[in-house]
C-alpha cells in the first residue's frame, strides 16, 4: 500500500478485480495461506472464472467469495466500492454522510448508511489492555450527553409559550443540562501518556456504572483526573490517585484538569452535529466508535500515521465480524414477509 497515498489512487488501484483479491488475502491472511472461513482447511483453489475460492474440505458450501466471514458478507456491492468507503470513513477527520457516500459511490442512500455501519463495526478496537500502563500514568475521565436542545423537541409548545411568559415576568428559566437532561450519556477515558481514548455509551450515569467502567479499564494506581462529580469521590477506595479540578471556579490547575477528553468530546459533537445531524440513540455507540479510531489513529509527531496506515488498519479488522441489516435495526429475532 505504500504507493496508495490518496483517495483518487486508491479509487484507480482497486478497479481491478485481481488489486482487490491481493489486497483482500492480505488483511484477511497476513501469513500467505488463504484458510477457508468454514472449516480453517488450507487446501483452497481460486476459480478465476467464477471469482470464488473452492475449498477441497468435507462440508457443505465448499465454495465461498473473498466477503465470506467479514462484514461484507452477503453484500451485492463489489469490493472496488466497498475499499475506496473504508478510505474515506477512515480519514475524513468529521466523517461522511451517507448522502455524501450514495452520491461518490452510485449507490443508495439506504445502502451507503448500511455500509457506513458497517465498516463502523470493522473499526471497532478489540484491545484489552489497560489505561495508565504499569506505572500508573494520568488518566482523564468525563461525560458528556448527546442530544437535541429541549426547545427543539416536539411537544413542547406548551412548555415554551409559559418560559417565555415567565422570562416576560423577569423570572429566569434555566435548561436542564447534564445528567438532568433527557440526553444520552457517553463515558471517555484518555490516557495522557499514550494519547489513546476508550468512550462508550452508557445506559445511565451512576457510581456503579462509572466505577466499573474504570475499573475494566484503568490500570490500579494510575492517577485520574476528573471534574467535580460527586461519583467520583470513590475512585482513591479503589486503589487510585484521584485529583479534580472544579469548572465554576477553574478550568486548569497544573497538571490537574480535562482537557484532553473534552479536546476528543468537540471532536466528536463537531462530526455528529456537522456531519450527520441526527444520531439516534440506538445507533450512537458506533459513531462513537468511528471517532475513537481516528483519534487513536491520528498523526503525531512520536507517530506520523499516513492515510494508508489507517486505512490498511481497519481493513485488516474486518475478517470475523458481521452486522446484519435487522441487527442495524433492532428486528433481528422478528419474522419476516415473505
Amino acid at each position: 500500500m505504500e504507493q496508495i497515498k490518496t483517495l483518487q489512487q486508491a479509487i484507480l488501484h482497486f478497479s481491478d478485480l485481481e488489486n482487490c483479491r491481493a489486497f483482500t488475502e492480505f488483511v484477511r491472511w497476513p501469513d500467505g495461506v488463504v484458510k477457508c472461513p468454514r472449516c480453517g482447511a488450507t487446501k483452497v483453489k481460486w476459480l478465476a472464472k467464477a471469482k470464488v475460492y473452492q475449498c477441497y474440505g468435507d462440508h457443505a458450501k465448499k465454495q465461498f467469495s473473498l466477503k465470506v466471514g467479514t462484514v461484507f458478507e452477503d453484500s451485492p456491492i463489489g469490493l472496488d466500492k466497498w475499499w475506496p468507503a473504508v478510505w474515506m470513513l477512515t480519514n475524513c477527520k468529521n466523517g461522511i454522510s451517507s448522502y455524501e457516500l450514495s452520491r461518490a459511490l452510485g449507490v443508495t442512500q439506504k445502502t451507503a448508511w448500511f455500509m457506513l455501519h458497517r465498516i463502523r463495526l470493522a473499526m471497532e478496537s478489540r484491545s484489552f489492555l489497560k489505561l495508565g500502563g504499569p506505572d500508573g500514568g494520568p488518566v482523564e475521565v468525563d461525560e458528556t450527553y448527546h442530544g437535541g436542545d429541549a426547545k427543539n423537541l416536539h411537544g413542547q409548545r406548551w412548555t415554551r409559550k409559559v418560559n417565555r411568559a415567565m422570562r416576560e415576568c423577569g423570572i429566569e428559566v434555566k435548561q436542564k443540562t447534564g445528567r438532568a437532561s433527557d440526553k444520552v450519556p457517553v463515558f471517555g477515558m484518555l490516557d495522557r501518556e499514550l494519547r489513546q481514548v476508550r468512550a462508550h455509551v452508557m445506559p445511565e450515569v451512576k457510581r456503579e456504572a462509572l466505577m466499573d467502567a474504570i475499573l475494566k479499564n484503568v490500570e490500579k494506581g494510575s492517577t485520574i483526573y476528573s471534574d467535580g462529580l460527586q461519583d467520583y469521590k470513590q475512585l482513591p477506595k479503589l486503589e487510585f490517585v484521584h485529583e479534580t479540578v472544579n469548572h465554576i471556579n477553574e478550568y486548569v490547575r497544573g497538571e490537574v484538569h480535562t482537557q484532553g477528553i473534552e479536546n476528543f468530546w468537540s471532536l466528536l459533537k463537531r462530526g455528529l452535529k456537522g456531519t450527520y445531524v441526527a444520531v439516534e440513540p440506538f445507533h450512537l455507540d458506533r459513531y462513537v466508535t468511528e471517532q475513537v479510531f481516528r483519534y487513536n489513529n491520528r498523526a503525531t509527531k512520536d507517530n506520523p500515521l499516513k492515510d494508508a496506515d489507517r486505512f490498511v488498519l481497519a481493513a485488516s479488522q474486518v475478517a470475523g465480524k458481521r452486522l446484519t441489516y435487522a441487527e442495524l435495526t433492532g428486528k433481528a429475532g422478528e419474522a419476516q414477509p415473505f
